[in-house]
């Protein structure tokens, strides 16, 4: 018995090795090898693809806000033999799926009398080119199609590979090819249905490469008759009804985007931007109140808390027009729910901004202007060049109006008498102790869930780095912990300060840029540490009153000028009148003030001129006021710009006196235009050469009172600043 077990072990054995040999054509040869090829080695190279193209997927981020590619694989630069191409970053199973491909080849064909006899190295070379095309090598994938084209016409899989060598032909920017093949194809009638969605949906790839839109439609519309390919099916729809929003078709981009929603197979993230799509075709307010009423649903519904940013940002736009205060609402919880910089969140930002703009808000505008600059990853764009300038155009505004709340904040201090000061720190710290408590207790809670997590992960890790930061699983974990404790910190001197300045205390009173403290010190609980940091020397808060006064005076003409704000203008300029300041900047506060008055048809502007010409009779302003009207007999058609040149040359010639005269009617001839600066500014240079330094200061100091904000101002004020010492 046991010779008989031996003799059948030595027989296996041996027919094993007679059938490992790849150079006879016998059937127990051609069987064995093309059952190992495909149960073992393609089978685990096509299981390492598959988990490639989940890995691919699932990093591959689509941008929305752009029409979709049809094929989601990124690929930035062409890799073309003799060019060097960028860091590969696909997934690594792609490798791995080569490897098995390239080993089924190598050791299981069996090419007999130019003839293979193993049925599955088709397959192997189909999948040696998918590997490669996943990974961006498109010359060695497309060799890899052509191989199987040409020497296995009669392939199972021999229509899939056409597909493939077309993609791989638009890949390589030769679309014309790749149409004139996939036509081909479908010539043929016995194509399954497959095989027909995956060409027409091919050569809408190579139409979209050569920007034929009408092409592209008509290829996806054939191609989504079956959905043999439910994802592929749901992002052909979705790009229908993008490029129909292209072409204006709304009615049809609605219909497309509808069909996602109802596709029951389409992957989720298709079915909500569908949603959001729609939104951004609403034209009417009929429309607007059907999608706000689907979107409020949407809102609520659990499973879409990871979109909540872009629900609640597009439900803030069909609202702007009609209820303001609630679009502002919208947008800030879209930026609560916001997870990542994103273009999402710079959009939500512009658009508060934008709204604060409008509310003439210009604080608050500011201050979201400048997130979008923090987090914007493209600079150079229309729009961000655009959010830029616009910043730019408010940082004096920023400026002075901190410097005025922050002067009124210390000045409201100053008048109060020494309770009053004890009394109102006194509440203010009970106020910090109960918020600071609050936040204590808040990070606590959070240290501790993220302990809980950590420890929970850490049982799990197979990591056996011993030195932190070699521990890649330690030190996310500590990440996590430092933004439970301290928040989002920049890399700064003074880092654990939760605020370098104290903001608003209550409603009346902000003690800002005052005071730094710690979350922790002792000071911080102490009424004397705020009370001792409060002015008390005349010098210092007469500054404080100079410079508070200045940034009115300055935003009042900032208003009136830049941004043709009055209501905002006569605010500032009425409320420093009431600080009594100095005659230098009295004086053309009130003649602003009376401009724009008398521009209003208001009865204060009789008073403000009757003022003006009773305190200062000698002033320009006086003399403007008294001669108002302009010089209507001048019938000659040279504009502002040539008269500025003339009497320049007048002024190169030294005839400062006629520069003076001609200048002061040019002033008058002018008024309102952007070119009265320019005369303002030459007619100063002219009295000083005539008159003088202590006349060429004076002049220049009226230049830069009125004309602040342009660059004939910031001249005379940088002139002021060099000639003062010379006085």
């Amino acid at each position: 018995m046991k010779n008989n077990s031996k003799i059948v072990v030595i027989f296996l054995i041996l027919l094993l090795v007679v059938s490992c040999s790849t150079k006879k054509d016998a059937f127990l040869n051609r069987n064995f090898h093309s059952t190992t090829t495909k149960y073992n080695v393609l089978y685990n190279g096509n299981e390492a693809l598959r988990i490639g193209l989940l890995a691919l997927n699932s990093n591959y981020q689509d941008n929305y806000w752009k029409r979709l590619p049809i094929e989601p694989l990124k690929v930035d630069v062409l890799a073309l033999p003799g060019m060097k191409s960028d860091v590969d970053s696909s997934p690594k199973e792609f490798e791995k799926a080569e490897e098995k491909a390239v080993k089924a080849i190598q050791k299981h064909s069996m090419l007999i009398a130019r003839q293979e006899r193993n049925n599955q190295i088709d397959n192997a070379y189909l999948l040696l080119g998918k590997s490669r095309y996943y990974s961006k090598r498109f010359v060695p994938a497309l060799e890899a199609f052509n191989f199987v084209i040409s020497n296995y016409p009669q392939a199972d899989l021999i229509n899939e590979t056409r597909i493939w060598q077309a993609k791989t032909l638009v890949r390589l920017q030769n679309e014309e090819q790749a149409i004139k093949n996939l036509i081909n194809l479908l010539k043929y009638k016995e194509l399954d249905s497959k095989t027909k969605e995956s060409a027409h949906t091919a050569i809408a790839m190579a139409y979209l490469k050569m920007d034929s839109l009408q092409q592209v439609t008509n290829h996806l519309n054939k191609a989504i008759l079956t959905d043999n390919n439910k994802e592929q099916t749901a992002r052909n729809l979705f790009i229908l009804g993008q490029i129909y929003r292209e072409k204006k078709l709304k009615d049809s981009s609605n219909i497309s985007f509808q069909k996602v929603i109802d596709f029951k197979k389409a992957p989720f993230k298709y079915k909500i931007h569908a949603y959001i799509e729609q939104a951004k075709n609403v034209s009417n307010k009929e429309e607007a109140i059907a999608t706000i009423e689907i979107f409020n649903k949407l809102t609520k519904d659990r499973d879409n808390r990871p979109y909540l940013d872009q629900l609640n940002y597009h439900l803030g736009l069909l609202v702007k027009e009609d209820d303001s205060e609630k679009s502002i609402t919208y947008f800030k919880e879209a930026l609560y729910q916001s997870r990542k910089n994103d273009f999402q969140k710079e959009l939500t930002y512009e658009e508060l901004g934008n709204s604060y703009f409008d509310k003439t808000s210009f604080l608050l505008a500011g201050a979201y202007y400048d997130s979008i600059l923090q987090i914007t990853q493209s600079n150079n764009t229309k729009r961000v060049r655009s959010i830029k300038r616009k910043r730019d155009k408010l940082s004096e505004v920023i400026l002075y109006e901190n410097i005025s709340k922050r002067n009124d904040s210390i000045l409201k201090l100053v008048a109060m008498s020494d309770k009053e000061r004890e009394t109102f720190f006194s509440d203010y710290i009970v106020a910090l102790r109960t918020k600071d408590k609050e936040k204590q207790a808040k990070i606590s809670a959070d240290l501790e869930r993220s302990k809980q997590a950590k420890n929970k992960k850490l049982v799990q890790l197979n990591n056996t780095s011993k030195w932190y930061f070699y521990n890649m699983h330690t030190v996310s974990f500590g990440k996590e912990e430092f933004k439970v404790l301290w928040g989002n910190r920049s890399l700064e001197n003074n880092w654990r300060l939760t605020n370098k300045t104290i903001v608003k205390v209550n409603k009346e009173f902000a003690v800002e840029n005052l005071l730094e403290v710690e979350v922790g010190s002792v000071k911080r609980y102490e009424v004397w540490y705020y009370t001792d940091q409060i002015p008390t020397s005349k010098i210092k808060i007469d500054s404080i009153i100079a410079e508070r006064n200045s940034a009115y005076f300055k935003l009042g003409v900032i208003y009136k000028e830049q941004f043709k704000e009055l209501e905002l203008s006569t605010n500032k300029l009425d409320k420093l009148l009431t600080f009594n300041p100095v005659s230098s900047i009295l004086l053309p506060a009130k003649y602003h003030l009376y401009k724009i008055y008398n521009s209003q048809n208001n009865s204060k502007a009789i008073l403000l001129k009757e003022a003006i010409i009773h305190d200062f009779p000698a002033s320009k302003y006086a003399k403007i006021i008294l001669n108002p009207n302009k010089d209507l007999n001048d019938t000659s058609e040279i504009t502002s710009k040539d008269e500025y040149a003339l009497v320049f040359y007048e002024y190169k010639d030294k005839l400062f006196e006629s520069v003076i005269e001609k200048s002061t009617n040019a002033i008058q001839k002018y008024e309102g235009e952007k070119i009265v600066s320019k005369f303002e500014l030459l007619k100063a240079y002219a009295i000083g050469k005539k008159d003088g330094l202590i006349a060429f200061k004076e002049a220049l100091d009226f230049v830069a009172m009125n004309y602040p904000n342009t660059e004939e101002g910031k001249k005379a004020l940088e002139v002021i600043n060099t000639i003062k010492t010379k006085i």
